[in-house]
């Protein structure tokens, strides 16, 4: 058969199998998801996720220890990483060259990369020693510069679930029996009250966008039979007086004081309660790692199916030594699904004897 017969059959070929991808394509809010339903993940038994956030905050950091942990977690062979938002210091400029170094960061990865935005890039860059830029105009460049497909970020990029616009930033896929999804939740009251210059207007928008996300991710999760759901978010919200990261100390029956978190935990206790499987919330924000259980019913019960995972990130005293990452083992015949261990980058580690 003469070779341009072949390219054409190929072509053909190609083009079918392109077409049955986009039927595969699965709708949620408004019609409007586009990406497939699972990439890569069915009949997968076990693997390896990698988090980290809250990085890089300094010249040091930027210059190596990102660079070293990011080699640390390629040779670990991950499924994906995800970063939990905060690509910079709340104290330093958000000019746009911060966001390309960044993504420079997240496609130097070998497989899939995933990013939630944080407030530090751009709720925070109205303060002047930010370049008092304007939020909502930082908001937008980090939207249409870092969100600007359905695809993931990495090396081998996989196509990806996203929201409608404007919030193209909220994202979700499916590995293996195990949903994941990000949610665009920030710090500094994300944005509601406080610091320079807040918008409750646009938080109330993006708060209300937000659950219907997570509940939206609840139920693609209960319709595929998955074994837990893995959530992203940038804050850390608080959820009780066991919590020493935030003040002032919430009632765990009421989810009061009202803050910019109440109406989020409200519904992420709903539909961790009815989904009835494991579930996880990660997040950075108070630099500190932790795994615990820290979210209670509204009898003041803890809910065991929930599991909070922090990662390590800046610590200002002590150069590269909190620029680490956490890896997750996933195990859907586990009844537990997900296990967690921080992991050491041993080249950032201080020198000994080092002191601040």
């Amino acid at each position: 058969m003469p070779e341009t017969v072949n390219r054409h059959l190929r072509s053909v070929a190609a083009a079918l199998l392109a077409a049955a991808a986009t039927a595969a394509v699965a709708f949620a809010e408004d019609g409007r998801d586009r990406g497939p339903e699972d990439r890569g993940g069915a009949g997968k038994a076990a693997y390896t996720v990698g988090l980290w956030a809250d990085l890089p905050y300094s010249d040091v950091e930027a210059s190596s220890g990102v660079p070293n942990l990011i080699a640390d977690m390629n040779r670990a062979g991950l499924a994906f990483s995800v970063h939990a938002g905060d690509i910079k210091s709340g104290g330093s400029r958000c000019d746009d060259a911060v966001y390309t170094r960044f993504e420079g960061y997240l496609d130097s990865f070998r497989s899939p990369a995933m990013y939630t935005p944080g407030d530090n890039e751009w709720t925070d860059c109205d303060r002047p020693n930010n370049g008092s830029y304007s939020s909502a105009e930082r908001l937008s460049f980090i939207r249409t510069n870092l969100f600007d497909t359905d695809e993931s970020f990495g090396r081998r990029p996989i196509p990806l679930q996203v929201q409608a616009e404007p919030y193209v930033e909220n994202r979700r896929w499916q590995v293996g029996r195990v949903t994941y999804a990000t949610l665009h939740v920030v710090g500094s009251d994300n944005n509601r009250s406080g610091d320079v210059a807040p918008d409750p207007v646009e938080w109330k928008a993006r708060d209300e966008a937000t659950i219907r996300w997570l509940r939206q991710t609840f139920a693609a999760a209960k319709r595929r039979g998955s074994a837990g759901v893995f959530l992203v978010a940038q804050a850390n919200p608080g959820f009780d007086q066991a919590d020493p990261a935030r003040a002032p100390v919430r009632d765990p029956k009421t989810l009061t004081p009202e803050d910019g978190f109440s109406n989020f935990l409200r519904a992420l206790r709903e539909e961790t309660i009815a989904f009835g499987g494991p579930v996880v919330l990660m997040h950075g924000d108070s630099h500190y790692f932790r795994v615990d259980k820290p979210l209670q019913d509204a009898a003041g019960a803890r809910i065991q199916d929930f599991t909070r995972v922090e990662t390590p990130g800046n610590n200002t005293q002590s150069a590269n030594n909190d620029v680490q990452w956490v890896s997750v083992e996933v195990d859907a015949r586990d009844p537990e699904v997900f296990s967690f261990q921080q992991e050491v980058v041993d080249r950032n580690l201080p020198p000994a004897g080092y002191q601040p």
